[in-house]
């Protein structure tokens, strides 16, 4: 299976783990298979770009995406879940409610950056919201031995930023826009800045210092990157 990762177009991060860093906005997605089960964490940008992922993973793979996790609830990083249909989605607690009330700013984010009318509409009116919420901690057993651990760790870059843990040498942390590697982080008006180091505390502790972290734009860094845009935000938001 792994073998075949980089032929359709996924960095190799692990044994059964890849992501993809998408064109437009730099926008990482992931993807963890199990025997039985694959969850693939943020799904793109519009229709059009949840499709080609689908379509890529189920050549890959030989079957079905069965489990979405949605970083934060930006336009670059949801709103290709509807195509992956009949998979349990996971998204931290709020984010729900947030998607549903916000789908009209998620529209207007999307065009503002450049997406077109027509594939922010299409996208927004079948808008998924999360089916399962995580408040605390959430493990998904994929099967033959392979689990992911779903961690709520926000506030930070958003109000419901979620993070996932890949145990293995090393472990994995898929950080969403929590961590950035190709430009400064970006705190728009839904950040929560007085909080968003202790969200990097967290996804330290979660991973340790060896384990390789993944970024929601950019390439993959290591404990000492991510402990140092921690620092960076602290001073720049003025967090003690």
């Amino acid at each position: 299976m792994d073998a075949t990762w980089e032929e359709f177009g996924w960095e190799r991060l692990g044994d059964g783990v890849g992501r993809r860093r998408l064109p437009g906005w730099d926008a990482t997605v992931a993807l963890v298979a199990g025997a039985d089960g694959a969850l693939l964490f943020d799904t793109g940008s519009t229709l059009r770009e949840g499709v080609e992922l689908r379509t890529r993973i189920e050549r890959m793979l030989g079957r079905r995406v069965t489990h979405v996790a949605l970083s934060h609830p930006h336009f670059d990083h949801v709103l290709g879940t509807a195509v992956f249909a009949g998979a349990r989605v996971y998204g931290a607690v709020g984010l729900a409610d947030l998607l549903r009330a916000e789908a009209d700013g998620l529209h207007r984010s999307a065009v503002a950056h450049g997406v077109s009318e027509r594939d922010a509409a299409e996208a927004v009116d079948v808008l998924v919201a999360p089916h399962h919420e995580v408040c605390g901690e959430w493990t998904l057993d994929l099967g033959g031995g392979r689990q992911v651990l779903l961690a709520d760790v926000g506030p930070g870059h958003s109000g419901h930023d979620l993070a996932a843990l890949v145990p293995g040498s090393p472990a994995i942390v898929l950080c969403g826009d929590l961590v950035e590697e190709s430009g400064e982080p970006q705190a728009g008006p839904d950040a929560v800045t007085s909080r968003w180091p202790a969200a990097l505390d967290r996804l330290l502790a979660l991973g340790g210092e060896d384990a390789l972290y993944v970024p929601g734009h950019g390439a993959v860094v290591d404990a000492a990157f991510v402990r140092a845009q921690r620092d960076a935000l602290a001073v720049r938001f003025g967090v003690s």
